[in-house]
């Protein structure tokens, strides 16, 4: 633990705080007003270290904002405890590689940069809100994305065995649909006896696959029947809105927070969502190129919306048809659909939740 501030002027003095988070234990710097260190320290990451945090930064003086790295992560306990104290936070990006070039790494020098970055409120932003409705919906999505990709998982790895069947299996097995093959591999009684037979012991791996996807099947309909339901609750304009379901209202609400109003601008959700075009000009040219960044899955969100909009929705085609006359691709006009959506998804997204926090403060 190293600490520079002296007895008689801590109360006085006001500084910014950065933390450098990890699975076990948080590490701690302090600076002051004009940017001198006072000291840096390590806690455990458990309810009595971020007590014992809070009660040494208070030592040091008069808390004024503290900069957290991963509050969705790691640092999503100590950001709850702050929160609940009244302590004013930020998030902060992790320092780029060049300051990591030219002045190291540890934790002592990477929570020193998070303070730093707080204070002078550089590459910051408000950190979501992980409590409430949009939390528990996080969570069952957690759930479902992963049933969904074993199940895929599970489909290929059905497949790819099948190639490599013997043939007689094989051809018997290579010619029916999805829906005909899984319930044909679930059904196989392979002789558990005769295992050292490749026929036999890919009877038996078939069959498993096919029970697995079966219910994984299950596992996604029983957290859809708690999903839909829950996106309702808490946005249910958003589900009245053409080609929005409550998977992908459930994924943008997601991708906003319980805090929705921490997003200043449809331009800053845009781009958290990774769908707001980036400069790339240089003197004479005057260019945007594609965002690679942002939530990706907010992105896929969107897209498919686009999708869903391009088949059934008639503004939406005569869009497509204006811009495609106007020279522009199938994919640009898409890009552009996709940013115009970001844009309608925000202001439902915003006006539901200053709505349901003015009741709130009524009540």
């Amino acid at each position: 633990m190293t600490t520079i501030a002296s007895d008689s002027s801590r109360d006085q003095i006001e500084i910014a705080a950065g933390v450098d988070t990890h699975q076990d234990t948080h590490t701690v710097a302090a600076v002051d007003a004009a940017g001198r260190l006072l000291g840096h320290s390590t806690f455990p990451a458990t309810g009595a270290g971020y007590h014992a945090l809070l009660a040494w930064l208070h030592d040091l003086g008069v808390v004024l904002v503290v900069g957290i790295e991963g509050t969705g992560a790691y640092g999503a306990g100590l950001a709850r405890y702050l929160s609940s104290q009244g302590i004013e936070m930020v998030e902060v990006d992790r320092p780029d590689r060049r300051t990591r070039r030219s002045a190291g790494k540890s934790d002592p020098i990477d929570a020193e940069a998070a303070a730093r970055a707080a204070l002078a409120q550089v590459r910051t932003g408000t950190p979501k809100a992980r409590e409430g409705k949009v939390e528990a919906l996080r969570n069952l999505r957690v759930a479902r994305r992963s049933a969904v990709d074993q199940r895929a998982d599970c489909q290929r790895r059905i497949k790819t065995l099948i190639v490599t069947a013997p043939e007689e299996l094989r051809a018997r097995l290579r010619v029916l649909s999805d829906r005909e093959l899984l319930t044909t591999c679930a059904a196989l009684r392979p002789d558990t006896e005769r295992v050292s037979d490749p026929e036999q012991a890919t009877k038996v791996a078939l069959r498993n696959l096919a029970r697995r996807h079966a219910a994984l099947v299950a596992d996604i309909a029983e957290l859809d029947a708690l999903i839909e339901p829950l996106v309702a609750a808490i946005n249910p304009d958003l589900l009245q809105l053409n080609g929005v379901g409550a998977d992908t209202a459930g994924q943008l609400l997601v991708t906003a927070g319980e805090n929705a109003d921490r997003l200043r601008s449809e331009g800053a959700f845009a781009m958290l969502c990774g769908v707001a075009p980036i400069p790339a000009s240089s003197g004479k040219i005057h260019r945007h190129r594609l965002n690679r960044g942002g939530d990706r899955q907010a992105n896929a969100a969107l897209y498919r919306i686009v999708l869903c909009r391009l088949r059934w929705d008639p503004r939406t085609q005569a869009y497509m048809r204006r811009r495609t006359a106007e020279g522009l691709s199938k994919k640009d006009v898409i890009r552009c659909l996709k940013r115009l959506i970001a844009r309608e998804m925000f202001y439902v997204i915003t006006k539901t939740a200053t709505d349901n926090q003015t009741l709130t403060m009524a009540a």
